[in-house]
């Protein structure tokens, strides 16, 4: 690891990651780092806009549909 301690925060950053992936491992590190994603939108408004006005019919014809090409 570095020795010289880090000045700005993209240095930082940088060691950060080093040391997660090397104590953790880049899988475990990636499952770490994404509780930390805050996300955009508001899915709550966006599901509602694709989910209305659709029912279990409405989906299951279009997957047969799919099926059939």
């Amino acid at each position: 690891m570095n020795t010289i301690p880090p000045t700005n925060l993209m240095q930082i950053r940088q060691q950060g990651l080093e040391l997660l992936n090397r104590e953790l491992g880049p899988v475990v590190m990636i499952r770490f780092l994404q509780q930390f994603e805050l996300g955009q939108g508001d899915y709550s408004t966006e599901r509602h806009q694709w989910l209305d006005g659709h029912t279990v019919a409405d989906w299951l014809a279009q997957i047969r549909a799919r099926r059939l090409r």
